[in-house]
Parts: structure tokens; C-alpha cells; sequence
């Protein structure tokens, strides 16, 4: 990749990139809030009724089964109303917010470094090496450093309204769960989520960094071939960083599925798993590789991408949005900084 359009490695001062992260996650976080409410009560459900075998066995009383996105959708919105679908947003919008911060600091600072190491030692990297690692390393720190919130927002969403309420406000849920779960109730699942984590991001922006040039001058084509003239790289570098950010995201999210499901299915053990709006949800003991042994033998292969088609759903504009959006507010906030830094000279002569 050459040039300064389009870059995200080594752009920006480290406020700059801190405010447009955080800026990205914020916008993106509130779009997709929906989906992810739909994900997760489909991620919880251990049972299906597209499978008889399996649905005969289960005990389902006390909790609605839930069968494809659309239906989901009607029946929190029949149940809960329009607040349902934004259940957990503020512990959601805190983790969204800071997340996006860390993790496109952490990939600058890590992209940075693996360039100056590159010049200095003389090693040539291998095709998109570098944007795996890096992206690996943020995502796991900004997860690390993030993870009580998105526990928060998971229980959050999974629990429903009047009795099948379990916490009143985010404060509450805080001293809940301090006072009976301790500090590592905070950290439920934290071991599946960096698993997660680092190939999701990694393979993310290896994809996302790999497939940019190509989007974006195939947009440019079209885009020239529409308007019957010649419209120039930057009028197609948006709508290329969308569809790499959208291909990225759903390659990305696919091959780690099934850490994504385990992780939730655990963030809600405890105390208080029979309380959310699933309320047999079975209990898993031991690690990540005896739950996802667990899962297979009870509901088979299947049983581990329940929820895949909103999760990709949701992936694809979430992540679409996030890279676009941090791209456009990290040059406006370049080209205000240049423009305040010429207008000081002027006035300075």
C-alpha cells in the first residue's frame, strides 16, 4: 500500500487515532445494537426447533425458543418493545467506545514497531504478516482490558423484563456481582475470548489491509464506468474500504464462531444463569475445550454456529462502519490539524 490515502498503520498523532477509534466504535456500536441483542439470545438457546431429536429431549419450560433472526427480532419487540433490542447498550457503548480506542492504538503502535524493526534488522516481512500480528496483538489487548463491560452488556442483553429481570441498572449489576461472583465473576470467559480474539483480529485486518487496494480500485471502476467519466482514486476509496472491511469481517468472524458461542454461553454461568430469559441454560464446567466437547455431544456441530447468520449479519456493517468511519474522521481530524498549523505560521509571518 502506498501513499498516505487510505493507510491505517502508521496515520495520525496518538490522540488523533484515539478519537477516531473511539468515534468509530460509538456510531457502529449503536447500528447494529439489534442484531447483537438477537445474536446472543440465539447464542443461549441450546436447543432448536428445526432439530426434533434434540428438541424433544430438552426441558424447555420457563423460556421462549427462538427460531431465525427476523422471528427473534418480532418477538422482543412483541415482548420487551423497542427498548429490548438496545438491552445493555450503555455498558455496550462504554465497551464499544474503548475497545475501538485501544485496539486501533494498539494496532498503530504495533504496526509502527514492526516496521522500525523491519528497516533496522534488514528482514523482509511476508505478505500481510505484519497487519496479522498486529491486529492480533490489539485485539487481544483491547479485549483483555475491556472484558468486564463486555460481560456486562452479554448478561445485559440476555435477561428480560419484569420478573425475569436480574439487574436494575448498570451500578447494581456492578455490586451484584462483585459481592456474590468476585472479581474473576467479572472475567467469565476471558480464556475463550483471547483465543477468539487474536485470529479474529488478525485474520481481520490481514484480509482488510490485503483486499483495500483491490476494493478500492474496482469501486473506482464502477463508479467511473456509472458516471461515464474518469472520477479518481479518493471518490472510490470509501466505498472500497467498505466492502473490505465487509468481505474481511465475514471471513474473519465465520472461522472463529465457535469461541465467540462458548464465550457467551459461559459469561452467564454463576448464580445467576437460570434467571435470564433462558432459563435451562445447561451448566458448563471445566475450560473452553470441555465446553466445546460439551456442545458438540449435546447439540452436534450445528449446536456451535447457533446464531451465525445475525452474527454475520451484524459483523459485516459493524465492522464496514468502524473502518470507514475511523478512516474519514482520522483525515479530518489530519487535515484540521495541518490547516491550524499552516493558519499559525500565517499569522505568525
Amino acid at each position: 500500500m502506498s501513499g498516505k490515502e487510505g493507510r491505517l498503520q502508521d496515520e495520525g498523532s496518538r490522540v488523533q487515532v484515539v478519537v477516531a477509534g473511539g468515534t468509530a466504535g460509538l456510531i457502529s456500536r449503536f447500528i447494529v445494537a439489534p442484531l447483537d441483542v438477537v445474536k446472543i439470545r440465539l447464542q443461549l438457546q441450546s436447543h432448536s426447533l428445526s432439530d426434533p431429536l434434540l428438541f424433544a429431549r430438552r426441558d424447555l419450560q420457563g423460556g421462549p425458543t427462538y427460531k431465525g433472526t427476523i422471528p427473534t427480532m418480532r418477538h422482543i419487540l412483541a415482548h420487551e418493545g423497542i427498548p429490548g433490542l438496545w438491552k445493555g447498550n450503555v455498558p455496550a457503548e462504554m465497551l464499544y467506545v474503548l475497545y475501538s480506542a485501544a485496539q486501533f492504538t494498539a494496532y498503530r503502535a504495533v504496526s509502527v514497531g514492526m516496521k522500525h524493526f523491519h528497516e533496522t534488522t534488514g528482514i523482509k516481512a511476508w505478505p500481510h504478516a505484519d497487519s496479522f500480528i498486529a491486529g492480533a496483538s490489539a485485539g487481544a489487548a483491547a479485549t483483555a482490558a475491556t472484558y468486564p463491560l463486555d460481560l456486562l452488556r452479554t448478561r445485559f442483553a440476555a435477561q428480560g423484563n419484569g420478573p425475569d429481570r436480574v439487574y436494575t441498572n448498570l451500578r447494581g449489576a456492578v455490586r451484584d456481582i462483585a459481592r456474590d461472583e468476585g472479581v474473576r465473576g467479572f472475567f467469565r470467559g476471558l480464556g475463550p475470548a483471547l483465543i477468539q480474539i487474536a485470529p479474529y483480529m488478525g485474520a481481520f485486518f490481514a484480509c482488510y489491509e490485503g483486499l483495500k487496494p483491490v476494493t478500492g480500485q474496482i469501486a473506482e471502476t464502477v463508479l467511473s464506468s456509472a458516471m461515464g467519466q474518469r472520477v479518481g482514486v479518493n471518490a472510490g476509496a470509501g466505498a472500497g474500504d467498505a466492502v473490505a472491511g465487509v468481505t474481511a469481517a465475514v471471513m474473519a468472524k465465520t472461522f472463529v464462531f465457535p469461541l465467540d458461542l462458548v464465550r457467551k454461553r459461559i459469561q452467564v454461568q454463576g448464580p445467576t444463569r437460570s434467571r435470564y430469559v433462558h432459563k435451562n441454560i445447561p451448566v458448563y464446567e471445566g475450560g473452553v475445550a470441555r465446553t466445546l466437547q460439551t456442545i458438540l455431544r449435546t447439540e452436534g456441530v450445528r449446536g456451535l454456529y447457533r446464531g451465525l447468520t445475525v452474527s454475520l449479519m451484524k459483523a459485516a456493517p459493524a465492522n464496514a462502519i468502524t473502518v470507514w468511519t475511523y478512516e474519514r474522521v482520522l483525515r479530518l481530524l489530519i487535515r484540521m490539524d495541518e490547516s491550524n498549523k499552516t493558519a499559525n505560521v500565517e499569522a505568525s509571518l
